[in-house]
Parts: structure tokens; C-alpha cells; sequence
């Protein structure tokens, strides 16, 4: 057994290696060998940049110069993070420390090397000055923001202890905070706040009934707050200021990560429509939007000195890289760990379609051909996780390995997904695991329509949220579509699920389920355990032993059902793993073993 498992169990016959060549251009090593830089951020004077690094089981700090030169890692002491969740470092004033999370602490670190300080328990640091920092606390499923001093880390709290802080942005003069407060109360609302440092003083600003907000932003002259609203029925950009709220952008897209420019006349973003992104540059004053930089996948832009960009940037064809997008729209690649092999491996570019669902719902999706099959292929249908999340032009080395293989490689968006707007983000709200489940089984009828695809080999994988639309397709059809089902540390019972999960995963479930006092049935409805009875077709499970978001005794409960039911199962865990399969050896353990259950049932 591989020193990363601990449990390799199964029922029936499990699948077996099948003596087939290795894809050609493609190997799963060298995909795990990809780093993936993510939370960068800028230094005062805009000369530097810090940035996460995901690689060689790590999520180190690491700096460089804005021209990419003088690279350097500045922490050695972090595991891996998942990148969709983890936080930005942050740069004292002066340039001269470093601050950042880790395993539940804020740490400092000198910019120019040495070694790292564990200051306080606490997250997402913010410096208020040379000596002080603002954090984020978290105890009985509430978030508050406190102050430390360097030299005296003992937390004072800052705001209030009625809902969750999170999105700090800081006045220029240091003096007041902007935050957004989820009350616990209402976890559809997220409110704009503002607390004076010195005094405490707070205020709600913006606070609209059912409606989130994020991305607070100050201007230059602290006069004004960016932010982004769901108020139009899309994360538009608003401004607050002199009292008032007013509209800014009317794009019917999703904007974030807005920055104003030095002079306040502009505001750089990201904006994302039907999983396509934009680097575009707003006028602060009348809210025309310019794109600077089409398609792709783009996150962190920052300003540098002399009126450039920094972002991060992928693709379906390039892999995550840090690069400078100039005023007139040239694009340089500042920093990048990509393996040779992957960097001249051939890439297929996914074809964007919809297809309607069950109830007749279009539902859209981004479809990869096997660019050398011969006759009807099999083919896999992917639901991605979250599941306020979407499939965008991103880079996916995993199904590139796979459509090399000659498999077909159907991404959904089903709905629940963003950058359609909020009708569409919204519907699976109060039906999860049913109407969206109706998205994935009609998926299959799209690609079953397809010459070139073979109807009795289609497959349905998934990670998180995929994993558990995974298992209700096998359960929850009765002309048992799919020949197989891969579930990758996902839900099998959401009314247990929200007992054992973390804060964020429990508001998640009740900001889209709502309690489940209030609507057991809906629960019940939505956990695709109690149709084990119906699933035929093979299934594997796997899941990390040390995942807080969706505990794996979600997995275990649904083992224990479908060995009860007499189903053909195969089950993993890896007890150094939690929610992503993170370190190398897992994920490359994890990938051979789902080639071995694809190959072996659909080829």
C-alpha cells in the first residue's frame, strides 16, 4: 500500500490496471510539479511584491522585485493551503517585515531574510502601522477584528461581537477601517462598516436586506469606498461616499478585487461574465469599463510606480504565472514554476457550450474533444466544487492528461454557478443535489448526442460540491445513466454534513439550505445517501482524513450505506491530506488511481 493511504478498502471486484501506453504528452508528476503563486500583494513604494507559492508541499512566502528579479523565499514554515482559501501576506509600511498566516497564527518575517516570528493566534493580518497590525479572531462561529502590537501581541478587539469581519480595507491615514460584517442573523446580508481605530466608533454605511457586499476599497483621498454589490443582480461596483450610495458600473458581469489608482481617477478590477475574466481598468467618475487585458482567468491586480499592472494570470493554455501588463496592454511573464514538459506540452482549448437540463433550463459548459480519437470515445463529465463557483478559462492540467488519454472532457456550469448572474447563482438555493443533479444527468444526455462520443462509457467525477452531485447522479436516476462515479472528499448527507463541517462550510449550507430546523425535508431531499439503494454503477471514494470543511465521515457514512446495499465500491483516504489533495504524493496517488477506474470501466 502507498505510505500516503490509510484505508484502501472495496467491495466486489476492484478495478484493475489495464496495459495501455501512457498519453503522449502528458505525465502526472510532471502536473504536480506545477507551482501555482496566488494572494500577491504590493509593497508600500510599489517595488516589490510578496506572494504564496504553492509548491513542493509547501505554501511559502516568497518576494521579488516588481521586474521579477531578486526572487526570494521568505518562509519555510508553511504546509500546504488551499489556495482558494488561504490569505494574503501583508507588507509593514516601511517595507522592512512581512506578516502572514499560519495554522492558525499571525507570524512576522524580515523582507530581506531571516528567520520568522509566531506572534499571535489569529488570521489575516493588516498593518496598522510600523509597530501594530489588525487580525482576524475567530471564536463561537464569530469573526472579530483585533489590534496587536509587536513588541505586546495581546488582542484588543475592534469591532463588536455581533456577526463575522472579513475584506479589511484601510483608510490612507490609518485611522478608520472599512470591513464587511456578515450578521448572524442573516446570512444572505453582508454589510459595509466602518470603525474608527482609536476611538471604536462604528458605523454601518451600506446594509441592504438579503443583499452581500464585498471588496471594500478606500480611495486615495479616504473620501470614498469601492466596493462590490449583488444589488442589481449582479457583483457590480458601487461607491459610497459623502453620504450616499450610488451605482457605478452597469456591465451586467461580476466585478472584484477593485483598486483605485493613485490619483483616484481610475479603478482597476477583474471582471468576470459566463466564466470569462477581464483586467479592465473603471472612471471613477462615470463608470465606463475599458478592458486592458482580455479572456483568461486574472486575480491580486495591484498598481505598481510607474502606472502598470501586476496580476496573476492563466488560461486553458498557461498554467498560473505572475505577470506585468503595461499601459498599452503588453503582457510580460514576471514569474512562473512550470515544469519544460508541461510548458511545451499540447494543450486542447475547450469549446463553450449550453445544453438544456431536464426542466429545460439552459445550462452551459465548456466541452474538450481528444484532438486524436479514433471512433466513439468515452468521456467524463466534471462538475466543479463550491458550489458558488464557477469553471472559467482556467488552466487544468489534470484534464488535459485525461483528453490526452483520448477521453472527452465535459466541464458544467450547473446551475448555483457564478458569473451568470444572480437568477442563475441562486437557483439551486433550497433544491441543492436535485435540480442541479437534473444539470449533470442531462449533461450526459448532451454528450450521448455527440457522434463521437460513446454513450455506454460517460463517467461522472467531481471534487467537493462535484463530488457530491457526483453521487446523486448515481443515485438519483432511475435510467442509471453514467457507468461510473468518482467522489473526491465530497457530502453524502448534508443534515449530518452541517453538524461536523467548519464555519465557513456550515454558513454556506444555511446561507443556500437554510436551517435545517426549519426545513428537515429539504435536507433530507438533498443527501443522496438515502438513495444508495438505486445506485448500479461503481463508485470511488476518497477523501483526506483531516478535512474541516466536509469532515470525512461524510465518506465513511456513505461506505457504510453502499456496503449495506451490497454496492461495488472502491475507498481511499490519505491522513496527512484535508479538503484538496495538497502534497504531491497524494495527488499523484490519487490521479493514478482514478486513471486505473476510468481505464478499467471505460476503456
Amino acid at each position: 500500500m502507498s505510505p500516503w493511504v490509510n484505508i484502501d478498502d472495496h467491495n466486489g471486484v476492484p478495478s484493475q490496471p489495464v496495459k495501455r501506453p501512457p498519453p503522449p504528452h502528458w505525465r502526472l508528476d510532471a502536473i504536480a510539479a506545477v507551482g501555482r503563486p496566488h494572494d500577491m500583494v504590493v509593497s508600500n513604494d510599489g517595488a516589490e511584491i510578496a506572494f504564496v507559492l504553492d509548491f513542493g508541499d509547501a505554501s511559502d512566502i516568497w518576494a521579488m522585485r516588481v521586474d521579477g528579479h531578486d526572487i526570494r523565499r521568505l518562509t519555510t514554515d508553511r504546509s500546504p493551503h488551499a489556495y482558494w482559501e488561504d490569505t494574503p501576506p501583508a507588507w509593514s509600511p516601511d517595507g522592512r517585515l512581512v506578516a502572514y498566516a499560519n495554522d492558525g497564527s499571525v507570524h512576522v518575517t524580515p523582507a530581506a531574510g531571516g528567520p520568522s516570528r509566531r506572534l499571535v493566534t489569529g488570521g489575516s493580518p493588516t498593518w496598522l502601522d510600523d509597530e501594530h497590525l489588525l487580525i482576524s479572531v475567530e471564536r463561537d462561529r464569530v469573526t472579530r477584528l483585533c489590534h496587536v502590537a509587536l513588541d505586546d501581541p495581546w488582542p484588543a478587539p475592534l469591532t463588536p461581537a455581533d456577526g463575522s469581519a472579513s475584506a479589511v480595507s484601510l483608510a490612507p491615514d490609518r485611522r478608520r477601517v472599512a470591513y464587511v460584517h456578515a450578521p448572524r442573523d442573516d446570512r444572505r446580508r453582508g454589510d459595509l462598516r466602518i470603525v474608527d481605530v482609536a476611538t471604536g466608533e462604528l458605523s454601518t454605511v451600506v446594509s441592504p436586506p438579503g443583499i452581500f457586499v464585498g471588496s471594500p476599497a478606500f480611495s486615495p483621498d479616504g473620501r470614498s469606498i469601492v466596493f462590490a454589490s449583488e444589488h442589481s443582480g449582479w457583483r457590480e461596483l458601487h461607491v459610497f461616499e459623502d453620504g450616499n450610495e450610488r451605482r457605478l458600473t452597469s456591465a451586467e458581469a461580476d466585478f472584484s478585487s477593485p483598486r483605485w489608482s493613485a490619483d483616484g481617477r481610475q479603478i482597476l478590477a477583474v471582471r468576470v461574465r459566463a466564466g470569462a475574466g477581464d483586467l479592465v481598468l473603471v472612471d471613477a467618475g462615470d463608470g465606463t469599463v475599458t478592458a486592458i487585458a482580455r479572456a483568461g482567468t486574472w486575480s491580486d491586480p495591484r498598481w505598481v510606480a510607474d502606472r502598470s499592472v501586476v496580476a496573476i494570470f492563466e488560461d486553458q493554455r498557461t498554467p498560473p504565472q505572475i505577470v506585468a501588463v503595461a499601459p498599452d496592454g503588453r503582457i510580460e511573464r514576471r514569474f512562473a514554476q512550470i515544469p519544460a514538459a508541461i510548458a511545451t506540452a499540447s494543450h486542447v482549448v475547450a469549446e463553450v457550450v449550453s445544453y438544456p437540463s431536464l426542466d429545460g433550463v439552459e445550462i452551459p459548459g465548456r466541452l474538450l474533444r481528444p484532438p486524436n480519437a479514433k471512433g466513439p470515445c468515452p468521456a467524463v463529465v466534471y462538475p466543479h466544487g463550491g458550489p458558488t463557483a464557477h469553471y472559467g478559462d482556467e488552466w487544468d492540467g489534470h484534464a488535459q492528461y485525461f483528453i490526452d488519454k483520448g477521453y472527452g472532457w465535459f466541464a458544467i456550469d450547473f446551475r448555483g454557478s457564478t458569473s451568470y448572474g444572480l437568477g442563475f447563482e441562486h437557483a439551486n438555493h433550497g433544491v441543492w443535489g436535485v435540480a442541479d443533479t437534473g444539470d449533470c444527468l442531462a449533461a450526459y444526455d448532451y454528450l450521448a448526442g455527440l457522434d463521437w462520443v460513446d454513450p455506454d462509457r460517460i463517467a461522472i467525477f467531481g471534487a467537493s460540491y462535484g463530488a457530491y452531485l457526483a453521487v446523486a447522479a448515481l443515485a438519483r436516476d432511475p435510467r442509471h445513466r453514467f457507468a461510473a462515479g468518482i467522489s473526491k472528499f465530497g457530502d453524502s448527507d448534508i443534515l449530518t454534513s452541517w453538524a461536523q463541517g467548519d464555519q465557513v462550510g456550515t454558513d454556506d449550507l444555511e446561507r443556500m439550505m437554510g436551517q435545517p430546523s426549519e426545513d428537515r425535508a429539504a435536507y433530507r431531499e438533498a443527501s443522496p445517501v438515502h438513495w444508495v439503494s438505486n445506485i448500479e454503477k461503481p463508485l470511488l471514494v476518497a477523501h483526506g482524513e483531516l478535512d474541516e470543511r466536509v469532515s470525512p465521515k461524510q465518506s465513511a457514512q456513505l461506505i457504510d450505506a453502499l456496503r449495506a446495499h451490497g454496492k461495488t465500491f472502491e475507498y481511499i483516504t490519505y491522513p496527512t491530506e484535508g479538503h484538496g489533495l495538497l502534497r504531491r504524493g497524494p495527488q499523484i496517488h490519487f490521479y493514478q488511481r482514478l486513471e486505473r477506474f476510468l481505464d478499467w470501466y471505460l476503456l
